[in-house]
């Protein structure tokens, strides 16, 4: 386990102690995924990653 936060846990309703869980996916200490410490209700604190589509070609009138 590594660092340790106060985060808004939705099944807790409040602020509570989260921390790092063991990583699967080799994050290390920047895993972006949280645990709350009082029920073990994931959560995700990292930024989402998305990638842009790509835009069709502008038609031209003919």
């Amino acid at each position: 386990m590594h660092a340790e936060h106060d985060l808004y846990c939705s099944s807790c309703a409040d602020f509570r102690l989260s921390e790092v869980p063991p990583c699967a996916d080799g994050h290390g200490a920047d895993c972006p995924d949280r645990a709350c410490t009082e029920c073990g209700t994931a959560l995700f604190v990292g930024p989402f990653i998305t990638r842009e589509r790509p835009r069709p070609a502008a038609r031209r009138a003919a």
